[in-house]
């Protein structure tokens, strides 16, 4: 009976041997898997992770001593000379007002127009020959000049033609506003009409909403029109230096653009809690 018995010790040993040799590989391959599934998670995570050093404004890039400001680093603003479709506000003023009234524009319009409306109406704008028109001078070639130059030639004209020196004659010229378009990673995109003489590129995109953490603050695109046609060009509003560019201080008509990053492309997130949960 002992004997008898032997065979099954034997095949219930080899069951066992077997079952466990199973199980071993099982495991072998769960965790294999388990790796592949780190190694992939890793992957995402550093790839939709979008750094630091990308979303803080006016870094100062090179190796510097401490972190304050270059005390040389100056902003520069060219002289913005008028284009086709600029509005100008052109006022005169004497010492007889009532001589120069029908210079003035009188202003009796939709009362509840808002600046940017009653700007247009009451303004002039500037033809496609680069002209306005204005009571009583007739056209006078405004293209390619500073509202300064503008002012002088309107001055002189008055004062060759109807006036003397004794009227003390006082022309003023502005920017009927300042209007711009902002499309792209911004949080409100559209057009903006801001009535002043000098908006910086921060400015303008605190107007539309801020950029984004999915924004490309490293490549801001700002389309500018001349009188040769569009070009574009380029900003880095992560680096200083952004306020020593030309284009640092935004014109009419410019349009600026904020490119997604490459994460919001890939659908991943903002961080690496949110790309896992994404």
């Amino acid at each position: 009976a002992k004997n008898g018995n032997k065979p099954k010790r034997i095949v219930l040993v080899l069951i066992l041997v077997l079952i466990h040799y199973i199980c071993v590989q099982r495991s072998i391959v769960f965790m294999k898997h388990i790796r592949l599934l780190i190694i992939v998670l890793s992957c995402v995570v550093v790839s939709s992770c979008i750094p630091h050093k990308d979303t803080v404004y006016l870094q100062v890039k090179e190796d510097a001593i401490n972190d304050t400001i270059p005390n040389n680093l100056s902003e520069i603003q060219k002289p913005y000379r008028v284009q086709v479709n600029d509005i100008l506000n052109i006022r005169v003023k004497a010492l007889d007002q009532e001589t120069v009234s029908i210079l003035n524009p009188a202003g009796d319009g939709n009362l509840n127009a808002s600046s940017a409306e009653r700007a247009f109406f009451d303004g002039f704008t500037v033809d496609v020959h680069g002209n306005v028109r204005i009571p009583t001078l007739g056209y006078i070639n405004v293209l390619g000049f500073t509202t300064e130059e503008i002012e002088k030639a309107i001055e002189q004209k008055l004062l060759e033609e109807q006036f003397k020196e004794t009227a003390n004659i006082f022309v003023t010229v502005k920017l009927a506003g300042l209007r711009y378009t902002a499309n792209g990673e911004v949080g409100s995109p559209g057009s903006q009409v801001l009535f002043t003489e000098r908006v910086n590129i921060f400015e303008a995109i605190a107007n539309v909403g801020e950029i984004p953490l999915t924004g490309d603050k490293k490549d801001v695109l700002i389309i500018r029109q001349y009188p040769q046609g569009q070009q574009i060009h380029h900003l880095d509003l992560t680096d200083i230096k952004v306020m020593q560019s030309p284009y640092y201080y935004i014109q009419p008509n410019d349009i600026i653009y904020v490119k997604p990053l490459k994460q919001k492309s890939l659908g991943t997130g903002e961080t690496a809690l949110s790309s896992i949960t994404t």
